[in-house]
């Protein structure tokens, strides 16, 4: 069976009921990763506390048998158990296969395969089965995030204005996982609950508010974007002195990325980028402080050379989380690609 980013909340209950796979793809880490752990926190509620056991994607492609076993598997003590893969791509399809073919119904097994689309090898194994689940996550944009929180406030007693709805989706960098934990300690530090719903209101958000780590990353996120060379030496300096994360770096570059290629699809055409950036942000997709950049880097990045430089941020993830000591030389040296290219 497959779910559309949009009814996966409405097709949580069918899904725990029928399918034992869940497959979570799509350039939308963060979505996907939340939208896993509401299946498996529903399904734990339903069967009880459970086991968590954890594989990777490279540690299957060795041994395509493993996925199968663990799944049929049963603790020492007796426990339920679930199984979370974290793979980048198809490189778990021998093993996905092999646990198909096992005629026993395993334990339910998650798969976060974030570099990969429904269109993968993997999907097309699971799209048709009564007894999996495939759903791909896009890039969100605030509207939809802020509608996300709004939803994740009512069921823990939080009653949430849509302006500190947007405020959180904005301090969570659009991240549902972040913006998940931050209802979590509103509605703990109001002592919410459904019997007795809380009012939210500034203080109270200011009193429990995360600093996004994005407001460090944007710095650099718009001078290698914009291909502004003289500054790049000095955002890249601080990047190092701030021991900034690569791979949280990356997923903003890549947040940026997935934006600039929905507003170029939405621009089509259109030569006034000012005119049309206006026109968004009177639709509230595009926030008033991020106007000036999002125009620069629409003008450079546009059609196959913003495709091309999705693609390359994709590959530099898979790079870096395969090598993570080098991680911030990578990360360095491509950035200044990037921004050479955006330059010319």
């Amino acid at each position: 069976m497959k779910a559309t980013q949009k009814n996966f909340a409405s097709q949580i209950a069918r899904a725990a009921a029928d399918a034992t796979v869940f497959y979570f793809c799509g350039p939308d880490e963060a979505g996907a990763a939340d939208a896993a752990a509401r299946l498996s926190a529903h399904i734990a509620a339903q069967q009880g506390q459970f086991e968590r056991i954890e594989l990777a994607g490279a540690d299957l492609r060795r041994d395509p048998v493993r996925l199968a076993d663990e799944a049929r598997s049963v603790s020492l003590f007796g426990d339920k158990r679930q199984i979370h893969v974290r793979c980048s791509g198809d490189e778990i399809h021998d093993a996905v296969e092999t646990l198909l073919a096992s005629p026993i119904k395993g334990w339910p097994v998650f798969i976060l395969a974030t570099s990969a689309t429904d269109k993968s090898r993997i999907a097309k194994l699971l799209v048709d089965r009564p007894d999996a689940l495939v759903t791909m996550f896009h890039p969100p944009d605030l509207r939809s995030v802020t509608l996300a929180v709004r939803e994740m406030a009512d069921p823990v007693g939080l009653l949430l204005t849509d302006e500190l709805a947007e405020r959180v989706a904005r301090g969570a960098a659009l991240d549902t996982r972040m913006a998940r934990g931050e209802i979590e300690k509103l509605a703990l530090y109001l002592d919410a609950s459904p019997e007795s719903p809380r009012r939210v209101d500034t203080a109270a958000l200011d009193a429990i508010a995360a600093v996004s780590e994005d407001d460090s990353f944007m710095p650099l996120v718009n001078t290698v974007l914009a291909g502004d060379i003289a500054r790049l030496s000095s955002e890249l300096a601080r990047m190092q002195e701030l021991e900034l994360n690569p791979v949280g770096l990356l997923l903003a570059f890549e947040r940026r990325a997935a934006q600039l290629a929905q507003l170029a699809g939405r621009m089509r055409g259109r030569s006034d980028v000012n005119a049309f950036l206006e026109q968004e942000m009177a639709a509230r997709r595009v926030f008033f402080r991020d106007k000036p950049d999002l125009a620069q880097q629409l003008r450079r990045w546009r059609g196959r050379k913003l495709g091309r430089l999705v693609e390359r941020l994709m590959n530099l993830h898979r790079q870096i989380l395969a090598d993570n000591r080098n991680g911030e030389i990578i990360l360095s040296q491509s950035l200044a690609e990037i921004a050479r290219a955006a330059a010319r």
